[in-house]
């Protein structure tokens, strides 16, 4: 089969067989290339939308729910209707002591501030918060750190900021680490400065400080604004908000089937349905190309089927000169891959033009819908052997057709 494949004259028979209908031959390869040129369009344009999902959730412990405190919306042990529930530490940590399955509970508040530096200043959200948050919710720094348990423990002034908030006080390329700022007219230390554009859950986040010290500044007390609840990764996140819940309103004396006395956003269900958008997204890719590609490589099995028949008394004479079925199947085989390997290539190539202008039409920025749209070697060397087999199983066609031709009959056609 080797001598056969790199022999002279078989090349030349495929060259003559394809260059007698060239206008044919090329409408011929058009559905195998419109084929494989959509799979791997489509394939990566769902690879740069998950990249895109996965940029704007990978610092995020996805696995995770987000409960605050509203207004009760029925009367319950002498309270009416309307009550203002606010959460406390201690509710964030009965919750974390007694619900199976939690790995974290992060406590948060927020307020707005007026920020001071010498004649620059601004209004800013702030958040008091503790270093778990890095873990749960990671701030990518551009200098710095973040809080620390020891800020926490000595309740320090001590801010980390974002890159909004650095421009506006500071000149550029100044240096702001160690420097002071005042925050409702009391100086904090700046250890700090994250990237803008970090997901953020809840309101603007444009600068941290220690939760115990925020707690003083803002005489919070033991109450806080929301926390963000992140369960382990075997562990269902929607039992965990529903567990909380209940514990919550029994803690607050809040009637059980009360379902506005809390606000709450799962992030894992929104992700679970945001990946289950995306398989569905590659499987009804792989399913369309796929199908397109069967299409064209029929198309093809047709235009050999006629090639046969025009043919005929070629085959004819062959056989006469001692040509075996075998080396006529052979032929007409080689024929068909090498049609649907060339359509194949075309569209391998169109296909990463594709995604070359997609991704420089939408992927850029910081916000960009599709991120490194692309597909993976193993896709394309997947979509090789699909369209070898295919082609093979759809010469076999003609190639027995060819075959069944008696070489008397095939003689006299006219």
């Amino acid at each position: 089969m080797f001598k056969f494949l790199t022999d002279r004259d078989t090349w030349q028979e495929v060259f003559d067989s394809l260059s007698k209908n060239k206008l044919r031959s090329i409408l011929t390869m058009v559905g195998v290339w419109w084929g494989i040129l959509l799979l791997i369009g489509l394939l990566g344009s769902a690879r740069g939308l998950e990249n895109a999902f996965n940029r704007l959730f990978g610092d995020f412990a996805t696995n995770s729910v987000f409960i605050w405190g509203q207004n009760t919306s029925k009367p319950f042990k002498g309270f009416q209707e309307g009550k203002q529930v606010m959460l406390s530490l201690s509710d964030a940590r009965k919750v974390e002591e007694n619900i199976e399955g939690i790995e974290f509970v992060v406590p948060r508040n927020q307020n707005q501030a007026t920020v001071v530096r010498n004649f620059l200043s601004g209004t800013f959200g702030i958040n008091g918060d503790y270093p778990l948050l890095d873990k749960v919710q990671k701030k990518k720094l551009i200098h710095g750190r973040f809080i620390n348990q020891n800020d926490i423990d000595n309740n320090r002034k001590v801010v980390v900021i974002s890159e909004n908030v650095y421009k506006q006080l500071f000149e550029k390329d100044e240096q702001a680490m160690g420097e002071l700022i005042q925050i409702n007219e009391m100086n904090f230390l700046v250890i700090g400065i994250f990237e803008d554009g970090n997901m953020n859950m809840g309101p603007s986040s444009d600068m941290h400080i220690p939760f115990t010290t925020f707690q003083q500044i803002y005489n919070q007390g033991d109450r806080i604004g929301w926390m963000m609840i992140t369960g382990k990764p075997d562990f269902d996140i929607k039992q965990i908000e529903e567990d909380s819940k209940l514990l919550l309103k029994n803690l607050n004396r809040i009637h059980p089937k009360d379902n506005r006395a809390f606000g709450s956003f799962n992030l894992g269900n929104e992700f679970a349905k945001m990946t289950g958008f995306l398989t569905g997204m590659q499987f009804l890719t792989w399913f369309v190309g796929i199908a397109t590609l069967i299409a064209g490589v029929f198309a093809i099995g047709n235009i050999l089927l006629i090639t046969v028949k025009e043919r005929t008394k070629e085959i004819g004479v062959r056989r006469a000169l001692g040509a075996t079925p075998y080396e006529i199947k052979r032929q007409i085989l080689v024929e068909a891959v090498f049609i649907t390997l060339l359509a194949g290539f075309m569209g391998i190539i169109s296909g990463g033009w594709i995604l070359i202008a997609m991704d420089a039409a939408f992927g850029q920025g910081d916000d960009a819908a599709i991120v490194n749209a692309s597909v993976s070697i193993t896709v394309v060397f997947v979509a090789l052997i699909i369209l070898v087999v295919l082609g093979t199983l759809i010469g076999l066609i003609p190639a027995f057709k060819a075959t069944s031709i008696k070489p008397i009959e095939a003689l006299r056609e006219e």
